[in-house]
């Protein structure tokens, strides 16, 4: 380049970026090559490799070459480092000849800060083997926390006992109990049960409520009645915690699902999960069928009377209809079909309660042959004041029912003058029953 008397020196972009402003000897810069080298497309490892160590022995030599001379001006240095890297490039095929001299004073500088490929290699096994110190704070089950409880079948009464024991540290020395969800930093935690399929207000049991604390200790025992070994095969137990926010919604925390075949009856079944988001519930679910409860029959076909016996035990977990959070309910029951409508019987109106005993009986004269042509439906309602009254939910027995309401009916005919108890779920559509009090 020829430059004039009284002129400045001008360098060009190219010579500006390949050097250090810095004093001392001249050296490339870092660039982002240099942490992600880019190899020639198309060859095949050996050769990467090999045109890998051809570069890093050409930058060596420049390297030397730099320093036999250091009384040199910068452009002499610089030339000499870009002829380098022109042959390196060269040798190693990826390189046009017909390239500007700044991109071949650039690839002179990657070449010569480069690693070798064994140091590469070497650079990845160390950060594969270095643990991820912060990776637990990531991880949804330590983040949520994890809870103790117990399980046991009491399959003679028909009872799934699930007793709550605390929510504990997944890890101490990481210090997470559950996942704080007030200001202060704490939460008030307390849980709740559902049973999938059929999740409803009906079927949901729940703890107190435990005050500011990320370590709460329950120790409480909740119970569902009216479990029946169909139950046990096809429902899940969710296991929800949340925080109760006086001013807002209570907030969900997390939540464990149980398949109930897990469990073996009469035998006690330990639980430690971790709690899990939130998750989907299956909308394909039909909601026709919500459950709305559990009722206990009696059937008795008395031979000397010629009567079948309806008795209505006792109801558990019915949904609330009323806005106190409860309900006031009563049973009827009806032997269809009815042509003369006279099989409507009734029990009394329990109030204010969700689990009713009723205690009560209802005969209905009829021979036995004609048992198989009969269906007994009964219903639930809710008793209310001055306005009709609202529908609980109801099942049906007879030759046409299906499970359990088909086998209690069965076992009344094959036994005849013994009185067979079963529970069987309320649900809030009943067909060929008329919704009308």
């Amino acid at each position: 380049m020829t430059q004039r008397k009284g002129d400045k020196p001008t360098i060009s972009i190219q010579e500006h970026m390949a050097i250090d402003v810095c004093p001392g000897p001249i050296q490339p810069i870092k660039q982002i090559s240099d942490y992600f080298p880019r190899y020639p497309r198309g060859l095949p490892p050996q050769a990467v490799v090999a045109a890998a160590a051809a570069a890093a022995t050409a930058a060596s030599a420049a390297t030397a070459a730099a320093g036999a001379s250091p009384s040199g001006s910068p452009r002499s240095n610089l030339s000499t480092s870009s002829g380098c890297s022109a042959a390196a490039g060269t040798g190693g095929g990826g390189a046009d000849s017909d390239s500007d001299p700044g991109q071949l004073d650039r690839a002179g500088a990657t070449a010569s800060s480069s690693p070798s490929p064994q140091q590469q290699q070497q650079q990845v096994v160390r950060k594969e083997e270095e643990p991820d110190v912060e990776g637990y704070d990531s991880d949804d089950s330590t983040t949520l926390g994890t809870l103790d409880f117990s399980l046991l079948y009491d399959q003679e009464n028909n009872a799934l006992h699930c007793t709550i024991n605390k929510a504990r540290l997944p890890i101490p020395r990481y210090k997470k109990g559950l996942k704080p969800m007030d200001h202060n930093g704490l939460s008030d935690p307390y849980v709740k049960l559902h049973l999938l399929p059929g999740a409803s207000k009906a079927n949901k049991l729940r703890t107190k409520t435990l005050r500011n604390t990320l370590h709460p200790v329950w120790s409480e025992t909740l119970t569902y009645y009216g479990i029946t070994d169909e139950d046990m095969v096809r429902k899940t137990l969710r296991i929800s915690v949340c925080d109760e926010d006086k001013f807002r919604h209570n907030e969900f925390i997390g939540e464990t699902r149980i398949p109930l075949k897990k469990l073996k009856p009469n035998q006690t079944k330990n639980f430690y999960n971790c709690l899990e988001k939130q998750l989907p519930v299956n909308k394909t679910e039909d909601k026709s069928l919500e459950e709305r409860g559990r009722i206990m029959i009696s059937l008795k076909y008395n031979s000397q009377k010629s009567c079948l016996v309806v008795g209505i035990v006792r109801c558990a977990h019915l949904a609330a209809m009323d806005a106190n959070g409860f309900s006031d309910p009563y049973v009827k029951t009806y032997l269809k079909p009815d042509e003369n409508k006279k099989s409507k019987h009734k029990t009394a109106v329990k109030k204010k309660t969700l689990n009713p005993e009723f205690n009560e009986e209802f005969s209905y004269d009829i021979k036995y042959a004609d048992l198989t042509k009969k269906t007994l439906e009964v219903t639930v309602w809710d008793y209310d004041i001055g306005k009709s009254n609202d529908f609980i939910g109801g099942v049906s027995l007879g030759i046409n029912a299906n499970g359990e309401r088909l086998k209690h009916w069965f076992d009344c005919l094959k036994n005849k003058d013994k009185k067979i108890e079963r529970w069987h779920t309320l649900t809030n559509e009943l067909p060929g029953s008329t919704f009308n009090d």
